[in-house]
């Protein structure tokens, strides 16, 4: 059985009725919509959101139908905001596969990503909690904010670790950060645990990501990028920025410059690639997430359910180990 079966094991029936009700959204009689939602459909996907959200709320109370309302209504907003990055990044591949808008068009993905978000809206409602709507409402503005951080970030000149936290805390922990907060609204959890929780699921997407960027540095066809794809697209993250602002070497800052001008060839990024490496940015980013698990690890610490406490442990170590 494979880790993410194990992790399941302790909400397994609450989780296959996530996917019973997810399941559901991708069936349409319009032709070209029904074509899209086949193909985003077959690509599965581990749907780490809703297992979070689901153990969440196992941890600190019964899953009932609000939980699994609204773990649908999470899965549905990642897989919108993943349609419309590809759209916004220009990226003809999602974790190996054709993205939705090389196999059909910009147009035909914007408009489908709105019916994702608005099916993940939906969904919200139907959990019939306004805690929970409203904590949905407002990842969904943190996610487009950190697009546009994000785009803003790739002309600024200065190279801020500090940036690149806020970035990616937008971008993606503030989305885990709320699949934990809603697991445990939707067992109506006291204040205390659910800012707990909310917690946990922040610390838990900092590792997220910054795991993410390290791939961005070795070539892996089931990542489904090319090494230094994010510096292509003028993007730096943690291992470059770490070892550009702790070493003087002038020629790898004008590479930098060139990275978010846009004007660095594949040759260029290679050296940037292979400098952050030899200068220790891999080593710092490692450690960075270890302090993100740590914390993680800690507020999992008191979870009374073993169980559940050994199940989030676990999915905490795969996040931070995982190899795609």
């Amino acid at each position: 059985m494979d880790i993410l079966s194990e992790i399941r094991k302790p909400v397994e029936k609450e989780f296959n009725d996530f996917l019973n009700l997810f399941k559901k959204v991708f069936n349409s009689d319009d032709v070209t919509l029904g074509n899209v939602l086949l193909h985003i459909g077959n690509r599965g996907g581990k749907h780490m959101r809703p297992l979070l959200l689901i153990l969440i709320a196992k941890a600190y109370g019964d899953v009932n139908e609000k939980t699994k309302r609204a773990a649908v209504g999470v899965e549905l907003l990642h897989t919108a905001s993943l349609v419309h990055d590809d759209v916004v990044d220009e990226s003809d591949k999602r974790r190996g596969q054709p993205s939705v808008n090389s196999l059909f068009n910009n147009k035909i993905s914007v408009l489908v990503g709105d019916y994702l978000l608005s099916s993940s809206i939906s969904s919200f409602v139907d959990a019939e909690n306004w805690q929970i709507l409203r904590l949905m409402t407002e990842v969904c503005a943190t996610l487009s904010s950190g697009e546009i951080l994000q785009i803003e970030n790739i002309s600024n000149t200065e190279v801020s670790e500090e940036t690149y936290y806020e970035i990616i805390y937008r971008k993606t922990a503030s989305l885990f950060e709320a699949c934990a907060g809603i697991g445990a609204l939707s067992v109506n959890a006291p204040e205390d645990d659910i800012r707990k929780a909310k917690e946990l699921g922040k610390a838990i997407g900092m590792t997220f990501q910054i795991r993410d960027d390290i791939f961005d540095y070795y070539d892996s066809d089931a990542i489904g990028k090319p090494t230094g794809n994010d510096m292509l697209e003028g993007k730096l993250t943690l291992p470059v920025i770490y070892a550009i602002n702790n070493s003087n070497d002038e020629e790898m800052t004008v590479l930098v410059d060139k990275v978010k001008r846009g004007d660095a060839n594949k040759e260029e990024i290679g050296r940037l690639v292979a400098f952050a490496k030899e200068n220790g940015g891999i080593d710092y980013a490692y450690s960075k997430m270890e302090e993100f698990t740590a914390q993680a690890k800690s507020i999992v610490s008191s979870i009374k359910e073993k169980a559940i406490r050994d199940a989030l442990t676990a999915y905490i170590d795969y996040v931070s180990k995982r190899t795609f």
